[in-house]
């Protein structure tokens, strides 16, 4: 018996073809800046019972919600944070100016809408942004709500105590 197997052929780097040519980076000395759109951008974000209408506009940073400043509404560092991180991620808040008007639900609610709205508007202004605000989990609404009160019930699922005497 013999055996027949394929002749191999070994390709050798002059072979392969030439690699394309990668331009240089940019010098790390100089940030890249983003484009905006330029003009109001609104958004509205909505948590649990809570619903914000964030209004985006050029100017110096100021952040207020339902006319107070951000570190006044809401007195949780992690409330604040939720709260702004959209413009913290991409970096440009510094360059703008947000007014939030928020209705209904609690603080943590709250911030989840700002941060949703905020994440909007600041996609309408930035629409290169998509995929980083898009993976920071930022353009997702999170639909969890309160489960209703059923009858006969203490609450959604909650039974009375039961007494066997």
């Amino acid at each position: 018996m013999t055996d027949t197997q394929p002749a191999t052929t070994e390709t050798t780097p002059a072979d392969l073809p030439a690699a394309p040519e990668i331009p240089a980076a940019a010098p790390a000395s100089e940030p890249i800046v983003a484009q905006p759109v330029l003009g109001t951008h609104l958004g509205t974000g909505r948590r649990k019972t809570a619903v914000a209408r964030v209004r985006l506009m050029p100017g110096t940073g100021k952040f207020l919600i339902n006319n107070r400043e951000v570190e006044k509404f809401f007195t949780e560092a992690q409330d604040r944070n939720d709260a702004t991180a959209p413009l913290d991620l991409t970096g440009v808040r510094r360059h703008w100016d947000v007014r939030v008007n928020i209705a209904g639900g609690g603080h943590t609610g709250q911030a989840g809408a700002v941060r949703l709205g905020l994440a909007r508007a600041a996609l309408k202004a930035y629409p290169q942004f998509e995929i980083t605000l898009r993976e920071a989990g930022y353009l997702t609404r999170d639909s969890r709500k309160v489960e209703r009160k059923k009858y006969g019930r203490r609450k959604a699922r909650r039974r009375f105590q039961f007494s066997k005497r």
